[in-house]
């Protein structure tokens, strides 16, 4: 067992663990420690405890103080010089005529480093560009490309149900989602109603997955044979998370069809698993891993 503290540098970023130092930290507190690029001011999301040494994967490099005015103006003073450097940058873009987008801006907490976050198409040739950023700041100049994902969780918004971006309000990483997702929660495939904002599939197809993980592996297929209070019918429609079944029951050739809840029905026969009835919103396997590839890609489908 080791003791240790998480500390986390960005709303909603990853939480690194650090050596407490035999110092105590609470939840809430800002902290200086100790990184690979210097020393860092964060904030403690884990207080001290102890840990399982199997869960530590490397080294943990110690805390250094829990920080104190001085050190909360010189993390101002560095967010604001940040700003700056954000302008100067954009306008050396310009200058050198960089197919590239400018997202964000940050000082290391010793100045050691100047970091700048940009978005891209394709691979950028930006040896120019740093030189001109070197000669400005004097500092270590160190540009990163981010992927689209990262951009939205930095620049922040709103999605299409009104609320605050999942990736800005209580994601950590990014789990990998996919289109089957879609299609198993009996979403239309047209990629404008089920993209966010960073054109990428939305992050809350993965959050509901287990829940339909869970109901569909109690539910019928579509063309199950179950018994009703009606009698024995062939399961034409479910719908998934209320979890009521539509039944089509043959009397003498009379066909009806009635919706009763998987409460009431007992499974004869589950027959295999297939796609609902295609519809024009649906799509064939091909044309799914199409769509597939292509939000891969970040193409527009």
């Amino acid at each position: 067992m080791q003791e240790i503290i998480g500390v986390r540098f960005k709303k909603l970023g990853k939480i690194y663990f650090f050596d407490p130092n035999g110092m105590k930290f609470e939840k809430g507190q800002s902290a200086i420690v100790e990184t690979a690029r210097g020393l860092e001011l964060g904030e403690v999301v884990v207080a001290n405890r102890m840990m399982d040494q199997e869960k530590i994967t490397s080294a943990l490099k110690k805390a250094i103080r829990v920080a104190n005015a001085k050190d909360q103006k010189t993390f101002e003073e560095n967010d604001k010089k940040a700003k700056e450097a954000f302008k100067v940058c954009e306008e050396k873009i310009a200058k050198h005529n960089l197919e590239m987008k400018l997202i964000d801006v940050e000082y290391t907490f010793d100045s050691s480093k100047l970091l700048f976050y940009f978005t891209a198409d394709s691979r950028i040739d930006f040896r120019e560009l740093v030189k001109d950023l070197a000669s400005v700041y004097k500092t270590r100049i160190e540009l990163r490309q981010i992927g689209v994902r990262d951009e939205v969780k930095m620049l922040g918004g709103f999605g299409i149900c009104g609320r605050e971006l999942c990736c800005c309000n209580h994601l950590s990483d990014f789990n990998p989602v996919s289109i089957k997702m879609a299609k198993e929660q009996g979403l239309s495939l047209n990629p404008t109603k089920i993209s966010g904002s960073c054109g990428r599939l939305m992050c809350c197809l993965k959050h509901e997955q287990e829940v339909y993980d869970e109901k569909l592996s109690r539910l019928p297929n579509v063309g199950s044979i179950v018994k009703t209070k009606e009698g024995e019918g062939v399961v034409d429609d479910v719908q998934i998370l209320k979890e009521i079944l539509t039944v089509k029951i043959d009397k003498d050739g009379d066909i009806t069809r009635i919706q009763v809840p998987l409460s009431e029905v007992t499974i004869i026969k589950n027959a295999r698993k297939q796609d609902r009835k295609k519809s024009s919103d649906e799509v064939d396997e091909k044309e799914l891993k199409q769509l597939e590839e292509g939000f891969k890609r970040g193409e527009d489908i």
